[in-house]
């Protein structure tokens, strides 16, 4: 399936991301989780610049994204948080950011979290903060390629626990989850009135269903968005 993709804007806050009416999917996330890589794997070509230094994304970089013949949309790459060091990109300016973005934009998220390292606070926090403002959010389970089989079931099966949600293991390497991972995507972006339905995958892995909070919690997303606390992990 063809894929366009271009680079839209990099802004130091909300008010510089487009406010065009295209659906918006935002990518959270730990510095060096592979927000970057990841954006780059699934539109097929090295758009997002990516480092090995965590804490490189210190703005929000927007990108407008077409998948096949459906509507397009902006894949927006939040500033990793847990990462403090120089202090010119620290927790606070996070969470100043990330609050002040899903404050003013309608947009779903996808919380990704590092396949080798399952149950930090730091994760386990951002899933909680995630579920009480975001209308549909979902976990994704990055570098799997990482682990050996027998480590990838154990730390897929903690996530999932630790968590209490479904995860979707994917690699930026070897492609694998990422035709899942545009399912859950299309899903995200489709404009509900135009959203064909998805006959492609009956069985579709429990990975693929969104969590969306219980009704009336969207609309606490202002309140919300500045009880982000600060990771100790």
């Amino acid at each position: 399936m063809k894929i366009t993709a271009e680079f839209v804007t990099s802004a130091v806050g909300a008010a510089g991301v487009p406010h065009d009416g295209l659906p918006q999917l935002a990518l959270v996330g730990r510095s060096n989780v592979g927000k970057s890589r990841l954006i780059n794997a699934l539109v097929r070509q090295g758009l997002a610049r990516t480092s090995a230094a965590p804490g490189k994304t210190r703005l929000v970089n927007v990108y407008r994204v077409a998948h096949g013949a459906r509507p397009p949309f902006h894949l927006v790459d939040l500033p990793g948080y847990g990462f403090a060091r120089g202090a010119k990109q620290g927790p606070t300016d996070f969470e100043r950011l990330v609050g002040e973005y899903f404050g003013a934009v309608p947009a779903a998220a996808l919380l990704l979290v590092d396949a080798r390292h399952p149950g930090l606070a730091s994760d386990r926090q951002a899933w909680a903060w995630l579920q009480s403002t975001v209308e549909a959010v979902a976990i994704v389970a990055t570098k799997v390629d990482k682990l050996a089989r027998g480590e990838r079931i154990r730390a897929l099966r903690e996530l999932e626990s630790v968590l209490d949600n479904a995860v979707l293991p994917v690699s930026s390497v070897t492609g694998e989850g990422l035709d899942d991972l545009w399912n859950l995507i299309d899903n995200f972006t489709t404009p509900r009135t135009t959203r064909p339905p998805d006959r492609s995958r009956p069985n579709a892995p429990k990975a693929m269903a969104p969590h969306r909070p219980p009704e009336g919690t969207a609309n606490r997303k202002r309140s919300n968005a500045s009880t982000w606390r600060r990771s100790k992990t």
